[in-house]
């Protein structure tokens, strides 16, 4: 069985410009370094233009 992470990333506006408030390579790392791999992302929050606000990052690991 495997076991699963989820790590919350979000998106805020700057101007006309989304900028990642979340370092998601730190995060990636610092899961590998805990024998975790990444497998993907869920959005969880789109806004009316179509735009990302909100990810989940997804993290396995076998138990």
């Amino acid at each position: 069985m495997k076991q699963y992470e989820y790590v919350e990333l979000k998106y805020e506006a700057k101007d006309v410009l989304f900028l990642m408030t979340s370092d998601y390579k730190k995060i990636i790392n610092e899961y590998a370094e805990n024998g975790y791999s990444y497998v993907g992302y869920i959005p969880k929050l789109i806004d009316a233009k179509g735009c990302l606000r909100k990810i989940d990052l997804i993290f396995e690991k076998a138990n």
